[in-house]
């Protein structure tokens, strides 16, 4: 029975595990593709498109928090601060959808460099909210430490099916 119990709680953390890294390349496409429309849209291009996309919010409550973040901060951003946005968000995006990749087609040595990577992603975006404090670093950094906690666990798992399986010397 508890073997059982074991085997089906293993089926919800791997679950768990496949799903947060769709999610996490979820946002890795949609950075990848916020790199290159920073690096490639002019910023007035990009306010434009903002000013669209809130025009009903703004219409519905001036105050909108979303609406107002969003269009502050396309107001705010320096063209220099566009630009490494934008390389920044790219090369991110790529590095953790390879990650990711490799992640699900269950290769061993992916798991402690993707540990590693995210950790390292974790101690930067720690590190630029002390600047900006933005509510989406401290989520992104959240789900960041819960994919590196269930890597873990699936790493671990992993190894020991896998030693499992081989077989011993023969005597």
């Amino acid at each position: 029975m508890n073997g059982v119990k074991k085997f089906i709680d293993e089926k919800k953390v791997h679950l768990a595990f496949e799903l947060s890294l769709w999610c996490k390349g979820a946002f890795a496409l949609l950075e990848i593709v916020a790199g290159v429309a920073a690096y490639f849209v002019p910023q007035q291009r990009l306010l434009t498109l903002v000013l669209w996309v809130t025009k009903k919010e703004f219409v519905e409550d001036p105050r909108d928090l979303v609406a107002n973040l969003l269009l502050s901060t396309v107001q705010h951003l320096p063209a220099s601060t566009e630009k490494f946005a934008a390389v920044y968000l790219l090369g991110h995006g790529v590095i953790k959808l390879w990650l990711i990749a490799g992640l699900l087609r269950e290769r061993l040595w992916f798991y402690p460099a993707a540990m590693s990577i995210f950790g390292l992603f974790i101690v930067y975006q720690l590190y630029r909210y002390t600047f900006t404090h933005s509510v989406w670093l401290l989520l992104i950094t959240a789900l960041d430490v819960l994919v590196i906690v269930l890597t873990w666990h699936e790493y671990r798992y992993i190894r020991s099916e896998r030693s499992a399986e081989k077989p011993g010397p023969l005597l």
